[in-house]
């Protein structure tokens, strides 16, 4: 349990939660979904539109947050934007949520690593991760120089759609602290909690040819599923987040 405070009413580290809906008044599943770097939570808007309008998910819970430094969330100089602020941040966002049931986790891009940290420290709070289009990059990959290109070719993406952001704090020490943190392949193979990563056939951002390894050294925990298409949470990756969570209701 995170308890450091860093807002001026000296109140706990938050995230701001931008939605929350569910279709019956007795949910069987909370779903919670955390987006990536450069983005905020309406990354899922079209997702949440297809889940909550399909009649088999009826009795899920679905919950949207933005990360610090993004959208409605805190932001602040004095915040480091690594894995220590953004989980306490998420972890008393869902304490606040007092969920009486089985809790997914759903992250895109960089929202896949923090939710798989948060899951390696809260096992029995998280039933099931879904990592969709994750950067698994090993130690070796961010010691090779092509990794800087790679990572200059994003910003240059990025820079297209909001130049502004790049000169944000939340966006650099993101990059640095949670996108390259070493530890990352480890945390993904060593996880006991149940994962699923979804990948697009052309996402190269993700070092992809990472996928089969990381199966291969935890095949009781991980399982991948490959879609048409890029980096985004594009109409096939959502289908197969339906196809998971029916599968969990159904169980």
């Amino acid at each position: 349990m995170f308890n450091i405070k860093y807002d001026i009413f000296n109140a706990p580290l938050e995230l701001k939660k931008t939605h929350d809906f569910c279709a019956s008044k007795k949910p069987e599943l909370a779903v919670v979904f955390i987006h990536g770097i450069a983005s905020n939570s309406r990354a899922f808007s079209n997702a949440l539109k297809y889940l909550e309008g399909t009649t088999s998910l009826k009795n899920v819970r679905f919950i949207t947050f933005d990360l610090l430094g993004s959208g409605g969330s805190y932001k602040s100089d004095k915040l480091n934007y690594d894995y220590k602020d953004q989980l306490e941040a998420l972890d008393n966002s869902l304490q606040k949520l007092k969920l009486d049931v089985p809790l997914v986790l759903v992250g895109h891009s960089m929202g896949s690593l923090i939710v798989t940290r948060y899951a390696s420290t809260h096992k029995k709070a998280v039933k099931k991760l879904i990592l969709v289009s994750p950067p698994i990059y090993t130690e070796r990959d961010l010691d090779n120089p092509a990794f800087e290109l790679a990572m200059k070719g994003f910003k240059d993406i990025v820079s297209v759609k909001n130049r502004a952001i790049l000169k944000e704090k939340s966006f650099e020490e993101s990059i640095q602290k949670i996108v390259k943190n070493r530890k990352n392949y480890k945390t993904l193979v060593e996880t006991t909690t149940p994962a699923v990563l979804i990948y697009g056939d052309l996402d190269q951002i993700i070092a992809p040819y990472n996928i089969p390894k990381t199966l291969k050294q935890n095949p009781k925990y991980l399982s991948a599923i490959k879609t048409p298409g890029r980096h985004g949470v594009s109409r096939e990756k959502y289908h197969k987040i339906r196809e998971i969570l029916e599968e969990m209701l159904n169980a």
